[in-house]
């Protein structure tokens, strides 16, 4: 496909779909190289090995899986034209985004009540490459609050319908990406010690 062809509102609606994949990638390289230094710091004499992840974590797990399928259902009910259901499903997977992030913060809590903290003479690197990979991973599901709340807003101007819903793909797209991408830092952080 020759991507200099179209009408100019195809074009922008392909450059912005292309602005955003390249976010995408930049952040895959960043969580990446996390992992990466996670996996390489292991072999310290002062590696916790014997942590478990807060319930909270796999609580919010599942939390943020559900919010996926919302955004989805969304998606769909705005294809079909039924506007209330879409306003439903979009409120619901906001929702769902704060009891993620409520999830995390008490995640953080609880690790804090076993005596590990992110800095100062309580600290452990194994925990604190835990806080920064969550913290950092809870900062992008606030992007992604914040772009929940401009499609909400922009489909209550009636600003989407079925033909023309960009504003709500490129946030489901980043949504999803961010709802993936935890599930891949739980599942890393829960199996890899």
């Amino acid at each position: 496909m020759d991507l200099t062809q179209g009408t100019p509102q195809e074009k922008n609606n392909r450059a912005k779909k292309m602005m955003l994949w390249f976010g995408i990638m930049s952040l895959i390289m960043s969580f990446g190289g996390w992992t990466s230094a996670f996996l390489v710091s292991k072999s310290r004499p002062d590696w916790a090995t014997d942590f478990e992840l807060p319930v909270a974590f796999t609580i919010s797990t599942i939390v943020i899986v559900i919010s996926s399928i919302t955004f989805i259902f969304a998606k769909k009910a705005l294809q079909k034209g039924d506007r209330k259901t879409t306003s439903i499903l979009l409120s619901i997977t906001f929702i769902l985004g704060i009891v993620f992030i409520l999830n995390q913060l008490s995640g953080f809590q609880d690790i804090i009540a076993m005596g590990y903290n992110f800095t100062g003479p309580t600290s452990n690197v194994t925990l604190s490459y835990i806080y920064l990979i969550a913290f950092v991973h809870i900062l992008h599901i606030a992007v992604g609050l914040i772009c929940l709340l401009v499609v909400i807003y922009n489909h209550f101007k009636q600003k989407y319908n079925a033909t023309d819903m960009l504003g709500m793909e490129l946030a489901a797209t980043f949504w999803h990406f961010v709802d993936i991408l935890w599930v891949y830092l739980f599942l890393f952080l829960y199996f890899v010690k």
